[in-house]
C-alpha cells in the first residue's frame, strides 16, 4: 500500500485513512452504546422482570460470551472480505436485536436478546484492523488507541445518557415499561443509518477497496492459514491474557458499576450512572495516551519499550482495582475508580500498539484472537459476580489480583524485542511490519 497516512489529522474528513478513522471510532461508539445500553437501566429492568442476582449475572455473561466467537470470526472476515463490508454487515445485523430487545417480557427472552446483542462487541476488531491498514507504523499505535478509545467512550456515554434518555421519555408521559424499550430503539436506528454510511464513505485500504484492487492475497485459503498460524503463536496468547486483564476488566466494570454504586453507596439511578459513566468517559484521552506513550517508547527503545510500558500499566491497574474493592467512602472510591480506569485504558492502547508487530501476515487473525481475550476475561468475571455467596466487592478484589499477576505475561513477548533492541533498528522493524501487513 502506497498511501498510508504518516500523521493523524483529526480535522481531515476527505482522505481515505482519516475517513476510515472517523467512521471506525464512531461506529464502535454506537456499537458500545447498543452493547451496554441496558446496563445503567438494570435497576429498572431488574424490578420489572423480577430478576435475581444470579440471573443478572447470567445476562452479563451472555452479553460478552458471544463476542468471543464474534471477534474470532470478524478477524477472519476482515482478512477475507475487508473491513468495509464486514463492519457494515455487523452494524446492520447487530441493530436488529438492539431494536427488538424491547420485546423481552421475562428472564429468558431478555437473556436471549442480550446474547444476540453481544455480537456487536466484535466491532472492536474491525476498528483496529481498519486503522492498522490505513496508518504507517510510526503512528499506528496512536491511531489504534484513538479510534478504540473514542469508540469506548460509548461505554461511558451510555452510563450517563441512557438514564437521561429514559428520564426524557418518562417526563413526556411514557410509562417506565416503554421508556427503557424506546431508549434502546433510538440506538438501534442510529446503528442502521451508520451501517449504510460506512459502506458508502469508507474504503478497505488507502489504495482502494478489496473488490477493486488485486485481492488474491485475501482469499479464503490464505486467511485461514493466517488464522491457524496465529493460533500456534505463544505471543498471541500472551496478548490474549493481557488484553483480558485490561479490556476484560473494562467490560466488567461497565456492566456492574452503576448497580454497584446504586446498591453499595445508595446513589440514585442518575447519580450512579454519572459515577459509572466517568469511568468510561476516560477513554476520551486515556486509551489514546497509552497508544501515544507506546509509540514514543518505541521511538527510543524499539519494541522493548512498548512491552515495558504495557507491563507497568497492567501492574498498576491491578493494584488500583484491588484498592477500589476495599473502599467504603464514596469520594475515595470514585477517585480510585478513576485511577484504575486510567491504567485500564492506557493498557488497552498499549496492547494494540504491539498487535501489528506480532505476525508477518494475518493482522485480522491476531487482532481477533487478542480481542477475544477481553471478552473471555469479562465472561469469567461474570461468574464471580453472579454468585449468591460472593459479595461484589470480593469479586472485584479477585479481579484485581488476576490483573496484577497477568502483568507477568509480557515475558513471552521478549522474543518480539530482540530484532529491535535499539532505537536505530526500529525504523527497519516498522518498515517490515508496514510491508507485511500490506501484502
Amino acid at each position: 500500500m502506497n498511501n498510508k497516512a504518516h500523521a493523524i489529522s483529526p480535522l481531515d474528513f476527505r482522505s481515505r485513512p482519516m475517513r476510515a478513522f472517523h467512521m471506525a471510532w464512531f461506529a464502535f461508539f454506537l456499537c458500545f452504546f447498543g452493547w451496554f445500553g441496558v446496563a445503567p437501566l438494570m435497576a429498572i429492568i431488574r424490578d420489572e422482570l423480577h430478576l435475581t442476582k444470579t440471573q443478572i449475572g447470567n445476562t452479563m455473561i451472555a452479553s460478552v460470551a458471544i463476542a468471543i466467537v464474534g471477534r474470532l470470526v470478524v478477524g477472519w472476515l476482515c482478512d477475507r472480505f475487508g473491513p468495509r463490508r464486514t463492519y457494515a454487515g455487523l452494524l446492520l445485523g447487530g441493530a436488529l436485536p438492539v431494536l427488538l430487545i424491547g420485546l423481552a417480557h421475562d428472564y429468558t427472552t431478555f437473556l436471549l436478546f442480550r446474547l444476540a446483542i453481544g455480537m456487536i462487541g466484535a466491532s472492536f476488531v474491525i476498528t483496529q484492523y481498519h486503522t492498522s491498514v490505513m496508518f504507517a507504523p510510526e503512528v499506528v499505535g496512536t491511531a489504534n488507541a484513538m479510534t478504540a478509545g473514542w469508540g469506548n467512550l460509548g461505554g461511558g456515554a451510555t452510563q450517563i445518557l441512557m438514564p437521561l434518555l429514559f428520564g426524557l421519555f418518562v417526563g413526556a408521559g411514557v410509562s417506565q415499561f416503554w421508556s427503557w424499550r424506546l431508549s434502546m430503539a433510538v440506538v438501534g436506528v442510529a446503528m442502521l443509518v451508520t451501517g449504510v454510511l460506512y459502506l458508502r464513505l469508507t474504503s478497505d485500504t488507502p489504495d482502494g477497496n478489496l473488490d477493486v484492487i488485486d485481492a488474491q492475497e485475501n482469499g479464503s485459503r490464505e486467511a485461514s492459514a493466517a488464522f491457524w498460524n496465529a493460533l500456534k503463536d505463544s505471543r498471541v496468547w500472551a496478548l490474549f491474557v493481557l488484553y483480558g486483564a485490561c479490556f476484560g476488566m473494562e467490560l466488567t466494570i461497565d456492566n456492574v458499576a452503576a448497580l454497584y454504586f446504586h446498591d453499595s453507596f445508595h446513589l440514585s439511578l442518575q447519580s450512579a450512572g454519572i459515577v459509572a459513566g466517568s469511568f468510561g468517559m476516560m477513554n476520551l484521552f486515556a486509551r489514546a495516551l497509552g497508544g501515544y506513550a507506546s509509540d514514543r517508547a518505541a521511538a527510543r527503545l524499539g519494541l522493548r519499550g512498548r512491552v515495558w510500558l504495557l507491563t507497568g500499566t497492567i501492574f498498576l491497574e491491578g493494584i488500583a482495582l484491588m484498592t477500589f474493592s476495599r473502599l467504603h467512602v464514596l469520594w475515595v472510591a470514585v477517585v480510585t475508580l478513576l485511577v484504575s480506569g486510567l491504567f485500564v485504558k492506557m493498557s488497552n492502547g498499549a496492547t494494540y500498539a504491539i498487535v501489528p508487530f506480532v505476525k508477518r501476515n494475518g493482522l485480522g487473525a491476531v487482532a481477533g484472537i487478542v480481542g477475544a481475550g477481553g471478552n473471555t476475561a469479562a465472561m469469567a468475571a461474570g461468574f464471580l459476580f453472579k454468585s449468591e455467596h460472593l459479595p461484589w466487592s470480593s469479586a472485584l478484589l479477585i479481579c484485581g489480583a488476576f490483573v496484577t499477576l497477568a502483568s507477568l505475561c509480557t515475558i513471552p513477548l521478549a522474543s518480539l524485542t530482540r530484532a529491535s533492541d535499539s532505537p536505530a533498528n526500529m525504523e527497519e522493524t516498522c518498515r517490515l511490519a508496514d510491508y507485511e501487513f500490506s501484502a
